[in-house]
């Protein structure tokens, strides 16, 4: 099993400030298409709702395609369960902290399909999977802090 954490401020000098409502409204976009906020899916589909917190889509990431089903804890945590495709297992994006010092922590824990656990193999996926996934919390804050900066644009 691969299993990585990590964890960013969601507030840093220089950029527009958002409070934790905003990171959720956030992950609840990203949740619903998260094309701008990762780099690496160029595809994503609700495809069915089975309540206001509980959903699946469909996602093409690194060039495969899989099913997950969103689970929304409002307003605290959105979990991606992978229930169809190559790689199962779970995503959790989690706001933490105070509100004057927010932070979003990504996790996973996965299983590559006809990889033994604790193989090169699995560490050469994880390896190439982490920077994916650092590079996608670097970009979900960042389509955040845009989505702030346009509202506040509108509202001035």
């Amino acid at each position: 099993m691969i299993f990585v954490t990590h964890q960013l401020p969601v507030n840093v000098p220089g950029e527009p400030r958002l409070d934790r409502a905003a990171v959720w409204d956030g992950l609840v976009l990203k949740a619903n298409n998260a094309l701008p906020f990762v780099p690496s899916m160029t595809y994503c589909e609700v495809t069915e709702r089975y309540s206001d917190t509980i959903f699946d889509r469909d996602i093409d990431f690194r060039g495969e395609r899989f099913t997950e089903r969103i689970t929304l804890e409002r307003p605290h945590r959105v979990t991606f369960t992978r229930i169809a495709g190559p790689v199962l297992g779970t995503i959790a994006n989690e706001i933490e902290g105070a509100d004057d010092d927010l932070r979003l922590r990504f996790s996973f824990a996965l299983i590559v399909a006809g990889v033994e656990g604790g193989s090169a193999q699995e560490q050469e996926y994880a390896d190439s999977m982490t920077g994916d996934y650092l590079k996608a919390v670097a970009a979900t804050l960042n389509a955040m802090r845009r989505i702030a900066e346009g509202a506040s644009a509108v509202s001035a």
